[in-house]
C-alpha cells in the first residue's frame, strides 16, 4: 500500500537545473517527513535533504545547501527536489524515503526511514 515513486532524473549539463518529484501513496504528507538521498556507484548513500511533515521546514546537506531546494504539494501527494547549479559530482541515483513527522541532521539517518522509492538517475555531464 505504501509507495514512493521518484521521477524527473535526466542527463543535464554542468550548471544546469533539474527538478525531481516523489509521488507518494498509502500515507499523507502531513504525517510523514520525506527525505532525499543519493548514491553513486561504489560510494556510500548520502542524505541530501528532508522536508518535515509538521510545517514543511527543510534541512540540507552542506554539499547541496544553497543549490537544492525541497518543497511539497500536500494536496497532490508530491514532494519535489529542485536542483540548481548542478555539478558532475551530483551524479547519482536519487531516492526519496519517508520518516515519521520530523527531519534531523547528524549521523546517518537512513535507518530511520521505513519506505523507499526505486530511485531515479541523475547524470551531470558535458
Amino acid at each position: 500500500q505504501v509507495q514512493l515513486v521518484e521521477s524527473g532524473g535526466d542527463l543535464v549539463q554542468p550548471g544546469g537545473s533539474l527538478r525531481l518529484s516523489c509521488a507518494v501513496s498509502g500515507f499523507t504528507l502531513d504525517l510523514y517527513a520525506i527525505g532525499w538521498f543519493r548514491q553513486a556507484p561504489g560510494k556510500e548513500r548520502e542524505g541530501v535533504s528532508c522536508i518535515s511533515a509538521s510545517d514543511g521546514s527543510t534541512v540540507y546537506a552542506d554539499s547541496v545547501k544553497g543549490r537544492f531546494t525541497s518543497s511539497r504539494d500536500i494536496a497532490k501527494n508530491l514532494v519535489y527536489l529542485q536542483m540548481n547549479s548542478l555539478r558532475p559530482e551530483d551524479t547519482a541515483v536519487y531516492y526519496c524515503a519517508r520518516k515519521l513527522v520530523f527531519c534531523a541532521l547528524g549521523h546517518d539517518e537512513g535507518p530511520l526511514y521505513d519506505y523507499w522509492g526505486q530511485g531515479t538517475q541523475v547524470t551531470v555531464s558535458s
